[in-house]
């Protein structure tokens, strides 16, 4: 009877060390998967941040590209303003510049004609005049524009030196104000009336070749009155009123 009792404590305890070891495995393996899913939440919260910061780096360079480019249009429109101010500016300078160039024209003097050549000359003798040469002589062909040498108002004009005598031609006289008058004679035509008042390089006849005339010319006289015999040298009056003679 003792051999009996003592053959089952061996098979008792290889019973329980194999229950122990099942246990302990069961164990291990719940811990092993706990583990695992932990691995496995830290993973996916890890890409869920790197997609939230992705995003946000994305949408910080679009804003800051589109504030580059509000920048860049305020720059443009700024650049534009100054550029339609600077020629607003100009063109005011410009209008002002050609006021001042018109008034200044208006109160000079200038040639009574163009592309001449100067034959006889004030107080010259010679056996065309009673007397001396009471005027300038400005040699161009027949036909040649005439134009008043300043502004003013016409006191002569026609036929016989307009009242000067018929040694002048056709011929016309201006008053300026101050004393001070022209007179254009050896017209071919005459292309304004007394009364009439002129501006400075107005056109007033065309150069021509009558009275007592040796070939086409103009001969231009500054008086102190509109009649003949108050002459005074006009090329030394156009050069004192700054005119290229």
């Amino acid at each position: 009877m003792f051999e009996r009792v003592t053959s089952r404590f061996p098979r008792t305890s290889a019973s329980r060390t194999r229950a122990a070891v099942l246990a302990a495995g069961l164990g291990t393996s719940v811990v092993l998967g706990a583990g695992v899913a932990v691995a496995v939440d830290n993973t996916a919260a890890s890409g869920a941040a790197g997609a939230v910061q992705a995003q946000a780096t994305a949408q910080s360079k679009v804003a800051e590209a589109q504030a580059k480019a509000v920048e860049a249009q305020a720059a443009k429109a700024q650049k534009a303003a100054e550029a339609k101010k600077a020629a607003a500016a100009k063109a005011a300078q410009a209008k002002k510049a050609a006021k001042a160039a018109a008034k200044k024209k208006a109160a000079s003097w200038i040639d009574p004609v163009e592309s001449y050549k100067l034959s006889a000359s004030f107080a010259q003798n010679g056996g065309m005049w009673a007397h001396k040469h009471s005027g300038q002589d400005y040699a161009v062909p027949t036909g040649t524009p005439v134009v008043a040498a300043h502004g003013g108002t016409v006191v002569k004009a026609g036929g016989n030196g307009a009242g000067d005598g018929p040694a002048y031609g056709n011929a016309v006289v201006i008053k300026h104000g101050n004393k001070t008058y022209s007179q254009y004679a050896h017209l071919s035509s005459v292309n304004v009336k007394v009364g009439q008042v002129v501006k400075t390089g107005q056109k007033i006849a065309l150069s021509g070749n009558t009275g007592n005339s040796s070939g086409p010319h103009l001969h231009f006289e500054i008086r102190s009155t509109p009649n003949y015999g108050s002459a005074v040298d006009p090329v030394k009056f156009l050069r004192g009123k700054g005119v290229t003679v």
